[in-house]
């Protein structure tokens, strides 16, 4: 066994040709190995290399400019028709006929309704009946007393018997005219029995019917004339002593749209002790009639202007109770967005009031900012051109 061992351990010249052979052919492979590493860029300066920066992120800014910036506040308003009437029997009684309907236009005198008139047209009768029977007393009396005055003149009768005569006449024209009177009284007061329009002007609402009883303080209806009308605010007494004559005042609809611009032209001297406040009137023209009688909006008084920063609603986002904006801020390499806190006041049309956060002359993101975090890389585009600062 140890010859056959020696002879496997001795190489022979063949084996070790073969040995050369091959140790020759992984040297070649490792170069060409080294060669295609360094053709795809692994080699050792690939570590030197940094990942592609992310795309500018097209934005839309608005630069912050002062503004003028209304004081205001706003109250209730009634308005009423500078010219309206409401209609009240001025007698008892039920509803005898009604002669108009709500919306109707009427002209002033124009008949309403009728009362029934029928117990006072007999208490007419009656006291015409009162009237002519005195008519007739008085004028026997007349014709005794000018008889008297001729026998009186020629003394067949005493002055005691002339006396009474003519106190017997002066008694009859005393009561003529005090049925008189009565009478005209009576007539007035069947007059009223017809109710007519005090004013023209379009019937509102009718609440009574036929065969209603009324009083003197049933309402019957109104008579309203469309056009000019009168805001009356009822602002707060805390505010009472800033009210001026010539205040500018708005009228808003439920969107918060100005319908109607007018001033204050009157201020009550005493404060409403159940409310509280104190009455202002507005004069409102009210063309094309689209404002009511009795209509309830709000009115916006303007105090005063002062100057301030504005930023869009749509530019403000709110999370977990604050609000912030993105701004544009130079960067190295240009602008980058930077995420700021900020507090707002009132909306006033489409922007918010800034009160803190936000300087003249800042970039505010308007669009584009959904998708930004801070710090991101902008390419902006501003949508209004800086002006000259304003002048306080």
């Amino acid at each position: 066994m140890t010859g056959n061992y020696d002879a496997v351990a001795q190489p022979t010249p063949e084996r070790f040709k073969l040995r050369r052979l091959i140790a020759s052919k992984a040297v070649v492979l490792s170069f060409a190995l080294t060669g295609v590493l360094l053709a795809c860029g692994c080699g050792p300066d690939s570590a030197k290399r940094q990942p592609a920066a992310p795309p500018a992120v097209a934005v839309t800014t608005q630069v912050v400019q002062p503004v003028s910036l209304p004081n205001t506040s706003e109250y209730l308003a009634t308005l009423k028709s500078r010219s309206s009437a409401t209609v009240n029997p001025q007698v008892e009684g039920w509803i005898f006929k009604i002669y108009v309907k709500s919306g109707q236009r009427v002209s002033a005198g124009a008949p309403l309704m009728e009362i029934d008139p029928r117990v006072q047209q007999a208490t007419v009768q009656s006291q015409e009946a009162a009237r002519n029977a005195q008519a007739a007393t008085l004028a026997n009396a007349e014709s005794q007393y000018k008889r008297a005055q001729s026998l009186y003149s020629s003394g067949i009768i005493s002055k005691q018997d002339f006396d009474t005569i003519k106190a017997t006449y002066d008694t009859a024209v005393a009561q003529e005219k005090a049925l008189d009177a009565q009478l005209q009284q009576q007539q007035v007061q069947l007059r009223y029995y017809n109710v007519t329009a005090p004013t023209g002007g379009i019937v509102g609402d009718i609440p009574v019917h036929v065969g209603d009883r009324v009083t003197n303080t049933t309402l019957l209806t109104t008579v309203d004339e469309p056009g000019a009308l009168e805001a009356y605010i009822y602002v707060p007494v805390e505010h009472s002593r800033d009210l001026r004559r010539g205040e500018s005042v708005d009228l808003l609809d439920q969107l918060g749209k100005v319908v109607a611009h007018s001033t204050i032209f009157f201020v009550s001297p005493q404060v409403d002790d159940a409310t509280q406040t104190v009455l202002a009137k507005a004069a409102i023209s009210n063309p094309g009639d689209k404002l009511r009688n009795l209509e309830m909006t709000n009115a916006r008084i303007t105090w005063g202007v002062s100057k301030g920063l504005v930023v869009p609603v749509l530019a403000v986002s709110r999370i977990n109770g604050q609000f912030f904006v993105f701004v544009a801020e130079p960067g190295p390499h240009g602008p980058v967005a930077r995420q700021r806190q900020i507090q707002v006041g009132d909306i006033v049309g489409n922007d918010y009031v800034a009160l803190s956060g936000i300087n003249p002359g800042d970039h505010v993101v308007t669009s584009g900012f959904q998708f930004l975090v801070d710090g991101a890389a902008l390419k902006e585009t501003v949508s209004n051109a800086p002006a000259a600062p304003a002048s306080h």
